[in-house]
């Protein structure tokens, strides 16, 4: 465990306690006695420390040389942890405004994209290829990280009341975005997928 696979673990350790603080108000609500406010504050913070050891994790791995098959298998993993964390919170919260089936379908979608990919880089792995994150899977961790981004923030308008006449429309624009960025999410697994396929028949030849 080097210095960019112990920021890479961190994610991993933040993204159960980003669940347990968004969720706690809402199944324990005698522990909140101000009401969910109190949560804003420290589901930004644990927000933003995910996305900035993300950054600083390839960072480190680059910089001191630290890359590895590991590495490149980590990273994704942990990304896709805090991601997958954050839209189930938002979806059991009921923030997005549409029926909570459509959302719960959406996010079924990602999940299947990331054990499909998982599947992928496992048979890549049996013949000796680590397949790391494509330039398509980076732009798609974008996508989910600003549509998580957004939502949060129009979870950050209801729960502190503020700017009620927008929060409709912030909604609104965060379901969009995640929309896109689950259509981005089925592109790139479409691209992992040619790899592979290019990669069997150039070792079968």
């Amino acid at each position: 465990m080097n210095l960019a696979n112990q920021l890479t673990f961190l994610r991993i350790i933040l993204a159960p306690v980003f669940f347990v603080i968004y969720l706690l108000p809402k199944f324990l609500p005698a522990l909140s006695v101000n009401g969910a406010g109190w949560t804003i504050p420290v589901l930004w913070i644990i927000f933003i420390v995910s996305e900035i050891t993300d950054y600083f994790d390839g960072l480190a791995a680059r910089k001191l040389n630290l890359t590895s098959d590991f590495g490149r298998l980590f990273d994704p993993f942990a990304d896709t942890l805090v991601q997958i964390t954050c839209f189930l919170c938002f979806i059991i919260d009921g923030i997005y405004p549409v029926n909570g089936i459509i959302a719960a379908f959406l996010l079924l979608l990602v999940i299947y994209r990331e054990f499909g990919i998982l599947f992928i880089r496992n048979l890549m792995l049996k013949k000796g290829v680590t397949m790391g994150a494509r330039i398509c899977g980076k732009i798609k961790t974008v996508a989910y990280i600003t549509a998580a981004g957004v939502t949060l923030l129009a979870v950050t308008f209801e729960r502190l009341a503020v700017m009620n006449p927008v929060l409709p429309y912030i909604k609104i624009c965060a379901f969009i975005i995640f929309i896109i960025s689950v259509i981005l999410a089925i592109a790139s697994f479409i691209d992992y997928l040619l790899i592979y396929f290019n990669t069997r028949n150039n070792n079968d030849d």
